[in-house]
C-alpha cells in the first residue's frame, strides 16, 4: 500500500481542558431512530493520520484524503484516493503545501479545502484539478481560519467554527464557488473543532472547544434561510473533536475528546440527535474510539478515517450505517448485533458456558456455585445450544466424550450420554462428539467425529438411527462419512453434515437417505448452516480462517479470508447469520467472539481480546460454539432445533 507523503512542519498548540457533563431533562417524547452499526475495516491506512480533510471521491466507492497530521507531528500535503471496497490507496496529487485542521467540501463538482494550518492558521482556499496533479489557490477566506468544519446545503458550502491563531471566529461563511464568501450567521457559542451535519436545510453544530479551552456539550443550529443561529440542545457530555454525519435522515455524532472518558482519552459513544425532540440518544459505540477523525458519506454509509486515540494518531478506517437490527437509539444495548437477545458462548478452554447480554455483560455462567457441574465433570464444552424453547441447553464435551443437557437457568442436569473421559464406539459410547443438537422430535443428534458417524439418540439413550459406518472415514455417500464435524438440524427435518476428510457438505434425512452432496474449495469445513433456499454458510477451520457462502452446486457465493491484521481469523469453527444481517462467529484460537458485516468485512462487535486467553469478564479461552436466545425463547439462528 502506498504510504502518505508528509512534510516536516511545526504543529499548533491544541488545548484539551475538560468541563463537567450536563444532562438536560428531556421535555419531548423520544423519537424512534435506528441504532448505529459501527465497525472497523480489516484493512487500514498505510500510516496513522488525523485532522485531515475527507471528501467523497470522484469515482464510485472512493474517498479523497487531503493533508492531515501524521503520527510524528508533521503536516501532510499529499492527496490520496481510497477505494473503500479494497482499501487500496492511490496517490492522486498534492495540496499547495502541508496542512492539517482544515475543512473541505465538494462544491459544483469540485473538491475544495478551506483554510487549515501548520505553524499558523491559513486563509487559503484550494481547489483540486479533478485529475492527477497539484491543487491550485482559488480564493481566500475573509480571514485566516483553522479548526473549522464544513457542510453542504443545496449546493452551497458553509464553513463553521474555527480559530485564526489568536481568537475564535463565530462567523458562519457561505460559498458556491470558493472565491466569494458571505457571512450568514454568528454562532452564539464560538467553537473550534466542532462536529457538523446538515438536515432539512439546516446545519447542526455539535460540541467543540470553547474560548476558555473547555469542551462544550451544546448543540447549535444554523438556519441559512433566516440567517440565524441558536442553541437547540445538548449532548450527554461535553466533547471536542467529534465527527458527525447525516445518514438516511438521521444525524449521528461520534467520538471526540470527552471529559467523561477521562484525561485525553477519546469517547467511544455514538449518539443519534433528533432536532424535533432535541434529544441526543445513545445509538452505538465506535470499535476504535477516536477524536479528530475525518468523516465523509457515500450513499447510506459513513466512513471515519484515522483520528487520534489516547496513544496518538491511528490508521484505522471505520464505517457506520443505520441498522434497526442493531436496535433503537436510546434503548439499552443499542448498537449490538444481537439487540433484543442474549448470546450463549461455549468457552471450551475456560471449561465454562457464558450468557452475555448486548452490553457485553455476563448475566449467567455454568458451572457456578448454584449450578454445579455434572457428576462426571465438566471439561472442554465444545458447543452449547438452547433447547425446549430456551429452557434447556444441550452441550457436548468433545475431548471428554460426553453430551450433557441441563435446565436453564437452574443448571440442573437433565440428561447425559457417553462415558466421561472414555472414548469408544460401542452403544452408549462416543469418540470426539461435536455439535450436539436437540431435534424437534426430542431426540439428540451428534457428529461423532472419531467414529465417523452421525448419531440420532432417543431420550431414553437408545440409538434411533446412524448415518455413516462406524470406523470407516471416507466420503462415500450414503453409507460412509469422512470424519463428520457438523450435523445442523434443518427446518425441513433433515440434517446438514460437514465432513473434514475431503471437504464435503451433504444433506441427509434422519434415517440416512442422501438428499444432495457437494465438494467445497475449503481445507477444513466446519459446522454448515442454511441461510436461504439454496444458500449455505460455513467456517473454514484454518489459519487464516475463512467464512464462505455456497450453494448445493458447490458454487462459492461469498468468501471472507483476511490474511493478516486484526481482521484475520484463526481456526474459526462456527459462523451464523444473525437477524441483524451480520455474521457472528467464534474465532477459536484468537480467543474471541466477533461479528463481521459481510457487505464491508468490518468487525462490528467483539467479546474477548484477540490472542489473549482468560476466564475473567471480557476474556475467553478457545471459544468453540454459541447460540442466540431471544426474549420470547426463540433461537432464530437454529430454527430446526427442538
Amino acid at each position: 500500500m502506498i504510504g502518505l507523503t508528509v512534510a516536516s512542519c511545526g504543529v499548533a498548540t491544541r488545548a484539551s481542558a475538560r468541563a463537567t457533563p450536563t444532562h438536560p431533562a428531556p421535555t419531548k417524547p423520544a423519537p424512534s431512530l435506528p441504532a448505529a452499526e459501527s465497525g472497523v475495516l480489516p484493512w487500514s491506512l498505510a500510516a496513522p493520520l488525523s485532522r485531515e480533510v475527507l471528501l467523497p471521491g470522484p469515482g464510485s466507492g472512493q474517498l479523497t484524503i487531503l493533508g492531515g497530521l501524521a503520527a510524528g507531528g508533521s503536516s501532510a500535503a499529499g492527496v490520496y484516493t481510497l477505494n473503500t471496497a479494497s482499501g487500496a490507496l492511490t496517490y492522486s496529487g498534492s495540496l499547495t503545501g502541508p496542512l492539517h485542521d482544515a475543512s473541505g467540501a465538494v462544491v459544483g463538482g469540485r473538491e475544495m479545502v478551506f483554510g487549515g494550518g501548520t505553524v499558523a492558521s491559513s486563509a487559503a482556499v484550494q481547489t483540486l484539478p479533478g485529475t492527477l496533479g497539484a491543487a491550485s489557490l482559488s480564493g481566500t477566506l475573509p480571514q485566516a481560519r483553522s479548526d473549522s468544519a464544513s457542510a453542504v446545503v443545496g449546493g452551497t458550502a458553509y464553513i463553521v467554527g474555527g480559530y485564526d491563531g489568536a481568537s475564535f471566529d463565530p462567523t458562519v461563511l457561505a460559498t458556491t464557488n470558493g472565491t466569494s464568501f458571505t457571512a450568514v450567521a454568528k454562532l452564539p457559542i464560538p467553537v473550534r473543532y466542532p462536529a457538523v451535519a446538515a438536515l432539512g436545510g439546516r446545519i447542526y453544530v455539535f460540541g467543540g472547544q470553547t474560548a476558555n479551552g473547555e469542551p462544550t456539550a451544546s448543540v447549535q443550529m444554523i438556519d441559512p434561510a433566516t440567517h440565524t443561529a441558536r442553541v437547540v440542545g445538548a449532548l450527554p457530555e461535553p466533547v471536542t473533536g467529534a465527527s458527525a454525519a447525516t445518514l438516511q435522515g438521521v444525524m449521528y455524532v461520534m467520538g471526540g475528546e470527552s471529559s467523561a472518558a477521562g484525561g485525553t482519552a477519546p469517547n467511544s459513544a455514538i449518539w443519534a440527535f433528533d432536532p424535533t425532540s432535541e434529544l441526543a440518544l445513545a445509538a452505538g459505540v465506535l470499535r476504535v474510539p477516536v477524536s479528530h477523525a475525518a468523516i465523509a458519506t457515500i450513499g447510506a454509509r459513513a466512513w471515519l478515517v484515522g483520528g487520534e486515540s489516547a496513544a496518538g494518531a491511528v490508521a484505522a478506517v471505520q464505517m457506520l450505517i443505520p441498522n434497526r437490527g442493531f436496535g433503537t437509539a436510546g434503548a439499552v444495548g443499542a448498537g449490538s448485533p444481537f439487540f433484543g437477545g442474549d448470546l450463549l458462548i461455549a468457552d471450551a478452554g475456560g471449561n465454562q458456558i457464558l450468557l452475555v447480554n448486548p452490553l457485553g455483560q455476563i448475566i449467567w455462567r455454568y458451572p457456578s456455585a448454584t449450578a454445579p457441574p455434572p457428576p462426571g465433570g465438566f471439561v472442554y464444552p465444545d458447543d452449547a445450544f438452547f433447547a425446549d424453547h430456551g429452557t434447556a441447553i444441550v452441550m457436548n464435551m468433545e475431548s471428554y466424550q460426553e453430551i450433557v443437557k441441563i435446565a436453564y437457568p437452574s443448571g440442573r442436569v437433565l440428561w447425559t450420554y457417553g462415558h466421561p473421559g472414555v472414548a469408544g464406539s460401542a452403544p452408549g459410547y462416543l469418540h470426539t462428539p461435536d455439535d450436539a443438537y436437540q431435534l424437534k422430535s426430542g431426540q439428540i443428534s451428534v457428529a461423532d467425529i472419531g467414529n465417523c458417524r452421525v448419531l440420532i439418540i432417543n431420550p431414553n439413550g437408545t440409538l434411533a438411527s446412524q448415518i455413516g459406518t462406524t470406523g470407516s472415514c471416507t466420503h462415500l455417500p450414503p453409507t460412509h462419512l469422512g470424519s463428520p464435524n457438523g450435523d445442523t438440524p434443518l427446518p425441513n427435518g433433515n440434517i446438514l453434515i460437514s465432513e473434514i476428510n475431503g471437504s464435503w457438505v451433504s444433506e441427509y434425512t434422519p434415517t440416512g437417505k442422501l438428499v444432495w452432496t457437494t465438494h467445497l474449495p475449503l481445507t477444513y469445513p466446519s459446522d454448515p448452516q442454511q441461510i436461504g433456499p439454496n444458500r449455505y454458510l460455513i467456517a473454514g477451520y484454518t489459519t487464516p480462517g475463512v467464512i464462505m457462502e455456497f450453494n448445493r452446486q458447490g458454487q462459492v457465493l461469498y468468501r471472507y479470508a483476511v490474511a493478516s491484521g486484526p481482521g484475520a481469523l484463526n481456526t474459526p469453527s462456527l459462523v451464523e447469520l444473525l437477524p441483524s444481517g451480520v455474521f457472528m462467529l467464534n474465532d477459536d484460537s484468537n480467543d474471541r467472539m466477533i461479528a463481521i458485516d459481510p457487505a464491508t468485512g468490518a468487525a462490528v462487535w467483539q467479546y474477548g481480546v484477540r490472542g489473549v486467553s482468560g476466564t475473567a469478564p471480557g476474556l475467553l479461552n478457545d471459544p468453540d460454539g454459541f447460540d442466540l436466545l431471544m426474549a420470547n425463547g426463540s433461537t432464530p439462528t437454529h430454527t430446526g432445533t427442538g
